[in-house]
């Protein structure tokens, strides 16, 4: 491993300290990118960066009541590491565990330095490297500025705003004499037991809350401006609980794993190369569940076709149960305005509450907040186009980590891990100090994210483009990915900048620098 230093400690005249690769972020992506790096690039030296003062990212972040997964913990969990509980579905703290778990295990919590975050980096052409600028602070919340340099910067921080989350307007507010919450900061104080509580929004936060809070509020009432596509799963895998009865653990995952990837894209598939007859299936099954055909043909049936928006999966039917049961209901409506007793909606009925929860959605940012800088000169991330789904044009030795949206994020996350590994070794093996993906002709411009949630729309165009062909496409499609990302050459589309060129450049800094610091 090497450290070396090629830049000064903001504020003072000591080295910088170098590290090989900085992940940002230690949380599900993190954490496993770091698992990787060590077994596949073991020269490397690495640091994990995290801006909180805890591991697990959402899964740390997110407390409100009832927050699990929406996508099956088989395929959200890592292929490296089964995942041993009965739940499919998983709540947030049982995930938590699993990813401190694995950290602890592969040795990967020693390398997270926490309560730090990135502010600024740079990318310096002369030498090749990273100059990361960090903000670190302590348990007393004392502020200090510090600067590593690094060879290759890995963003595992998601595309989600952490500081703040999506919270419309709504006039009358302040005359509200109940409690407003955002399940993104949720109270550990609150109390909702014996509570009317009226959700706002239709998205996997609000369904997951709606039956959570049921169990011990005098009433929920989810209110929605349109409706979502859910459906029910069962909460165990009977059939991933008899091949792990029978094969060893390691086995049964692998097993289990491909069943369920292979039930996601072809439900995927179905759902957008049938979208009249999905919306039967989906219709019929959530009647017989209800077994009421005016609220499923009221609340349950968007305009939109099945995987437009993400498909919302609840366990067992629990939000479908405390609807049957009376102590939840939807309403579809808009709201005119918060009254002192509640909310007064279009229709002019006024939904009475104690608390109201705004699960009205999250802030997008790209990659954690890092603004990228090449010699100085802000990058425009808007203008760059992003290859294999991890590295960006304009963009020497930087990759992101984005998962899929019609599939477990872990996934993408892993098989953008082992490129970045692959990258790496390539560099090392033709002696290159950095590669920069570049397309040989024009492309046709496409959002990152192709979904129509309002969740997507508001913030995409602050994001890099995919293009329309490979590799330049982001597919949605894991097993497709699986046979052609870590086969792709990477001599034709990424271009490279020969080490022997920088170590001259790096030598010339080196005997600079002792002349400038006497000039001082």
């Amino acid at each position: 491993m090497t450290q070396s230093a090629d830049s000064r400690t903001a504020g003072s005249g000591a080295p910088a300290e170098h590290i090989d690769v900085v992940i940002v972020g230690a949380g599900l992506s993190g954490v496993g990118a770091a698992y990787r790096l060590q077994t596949e690039c073991p020269e490397r030296s690495y640091a994990i960066i995290e801006a909180r003062q805890s591991m697990g990212g959402t899964w740390d972040l997110f407390r409100y009541p009832g927050v699990r997964s929406d996508s099956d913990m088989f395929t959200l969990g890592y292929a490296f590491k089964p995942w041993r509980d009965s739940k499919v579905l998983a709540d947030g703290r049982s995930i938590l565990s699993y990813i401190k778990e694995t950290a602890a295990e592969f040795g990967i919590d020693r390398r997270i330095r926490y309560g730090t975050k990135v502010v600024a980096a740079d990318w310096s052409s002369e030498t090749a490297r990273w100059t990361v600028t960090l903000e670190r602070t302590d348990a007393d919340g004392q502020r200090t500025p510090a600067t590593v340099t690094c060879d290759f910067l890995y963003s595992c921080a998601g595309y989600y705003n952490y500081d703040q989350g999506h919270t419309p307007e709504f006039e009358g507010v302040d005359s509200f004499s109940g409690t407003v919450v955002h399940p993104q900061f949720w109270p550990e104080d609150l109390d909702h037991t014996d509570k009317r509580v009226v959700v706002i929004g239709s998205g996997a936060t609000a369904v997951t809350l709606v039956p959570a809070m049921a169990q011990s509020a005098a009433h929920v009432t989810m209110l929605q401006r349109s409706p979502t596509w859910i459906g029910s799963l069962p909460s165990r895998d009977r059939l991933a609980d008899g091949i792990r009865a029978v094969l060893p653990a390691g086995a049964a995952h692998r097993v289990v794993r491909t069943k369920n990837i292979l039930f996601a894209i072809g439900l995927y598939q179905f759902c957008r190369r049938s979208p009249k007859a999905a919306r039967r299936v989906l219709t019929g099954l959530n009647k017989r569940i209800v077994k009421d055909d005016r609220l499923v043909a009221d609340h349950l049936t968007p305009a939109y076709d099945p995987w437009d928006q993400r498909l919302c999966a609840v366990p067992d039917a629990d939000l479908f149960k405390v609807l049957k049961t009376g102590a939840a209901e939807i309403v579809t409506d808009h709201i005119d305005r918060f009254v002192p007793e509640g909310i007064r909606l279009k229709s002019g009925r006024v939904l009475e509450a104690d608390v109201v929860v705004t699960a009205t959605g999250l802030q997008l940012l790209a990659f954690g907040g890092i603004s990228p800088s090449v010699d100085g000169q802000p990058v425009e991330l808007r203008r760059q186009f992003v290859w294999r789904g991890a590295m960006l044009t304009g963009v020497p030795n930087f990759a992101v980590c984005i998962g899929y949206t019609n599939a477990s994020w872990t996934l993408r996350a892993d098989l953008t891990s082992r490129l970045v590994c692959k990258v790496l070794n390539h560099m090392r093996e033709n002696d290159y100090a950095a590669v920069e993906p570049t397309p040989t002709g024009a492309l046709n411009e496409r959002p990152l994210l192709d979904l129509a949630s309002g969740y997507v729309q508001r913030s995409i165009d602050a994001f890099p483009r995919q293009g329309d062909n490979s590799p330049w496409k982001v597919r949605q499609n894991y097993v497709l990915d699986a046979a052609s990302t870590l086969r792709t050459n990477l001599r034709r589309t990424l271009a490279p900048t020969p080490a022997a060129a920088v170590r001259r450049a790096r030598a010339a800094a080196e005997t600079e620098r002792p002349r400038e610091e006497a000039a001082r």
